[in-house]
């Protein structure tokens, strides 16, 4: 059913003219990740929403059913009423990111495609939004005052913020895991879910904000530089504004959790 929901969203995306839709589109949380309608070389469906992944992804099953046999592409992508004509996208198994979801995952929206736009995540309801830039690339950065710094490591964006299990503690750039079902996320084996508990997290600061007992996660590559993965949990705190142009995130407290919204 949320397959069919998908197809229709986009449909509707592709067909209105108007500004009231254009750019946007609604999403929803499924097994702790954002999940959006999106079509990678026609192929429509469900989509995982991964700022912490480098790369777009498109499931291999996916892949042959569209008749390609080769593990890198250019395709066009659309998501959120926009299209990147030739986009880089890489063929790979996904079963394992597949694991306690609904819905069949047809690949992952990341990095580098969204790095392209600025930005917005509304969590209830839950809607993406992508906008143009209108700064160009290595244009001025933000005022510190009002947005917390962005810094891209490994082809992702990522944040300042410290972590302690209380024994141990480590901080630098956390990347932003909008794919995540805990609140923080640890480097661990590549192919693992990362919806499966791995414990909990005494304490994280961010933002001038500190936090306690966060559940965490330990799956999942990350780019070498990256220390953790800010996930849902925590991020659903917020609508994020984030402009990779200008290096800037906004963090609007919210004062709802993550909602669901099926439709545009």
């Amino acid at each position: 059913m949320r397959r069919v929901a998908s197809l229709l969203i986009l449909s509707l995306l592709a067909a209105s003219g108007g500004p009231a839709v254009a750019g946007q589109t609604a999403c929803w949380f499924e097994n702790g990740a954002v999940i959006v309608p999106a079509a990678i070389g026609g192929m429509a469906g469900d989509y995982v929403l991964d700022l912490s992944a480098p790369r777009t992804l498109l499931h291999e099953t996916a892949a042959q059913r569209g008749g390609y046999a080769e593990t890198a592409l250019t395709l066009p992508v659309d998501v959120a009423g926009q299209r990147v004509e030739a986009a880089p996208v890489a063929v790979r198994d996904l079963d394992y990111r597949g694991v306690g979801f609904f819905s069949p995952i047809i690949g992952v929206i990341g990095a580098d495609i969204l790095d392209r736009y600025v930005l917005t995540l509304d969590f209830a309801p839950c809607r993406l939004g992508l906008e143009r830039p209108t700064t160009p690339p290595g244009g001025a950065t933000v005022d510190q005052a009002g947005a917390l710094r962005v810094i891209m490591v490994g082809g992702v964006p990522t944040v300042f913020a410290a972590a302690s299990d209380g024994r141990k503690g480590v901080s630098g750039p956390f990347a932003l895991d909008t794919a995540s079902g805990g609140g923080v996320r640890a480097r661990g084996a590549a192919d693992g879910p990362r919806q499966k508990p791995a414990g909990t997290l005494r304490a994280l600061s961010l933002d001038g904000t500190l936090r306690q007992n966060l559940p965490a996660v330990i799956a999942g590559d990350l780019p070498d530089g990256v220390v953790g993965a800010l996930g849902v949990e925590v991020l659903s705190a917020y609508r994020l504004r984030l402009d990779p142009q200008t290096l800037g995130l906004w963090l609007t407290p919210k004062e709802k959790g993550p909602g669901v919204s099926a439709e545009p």
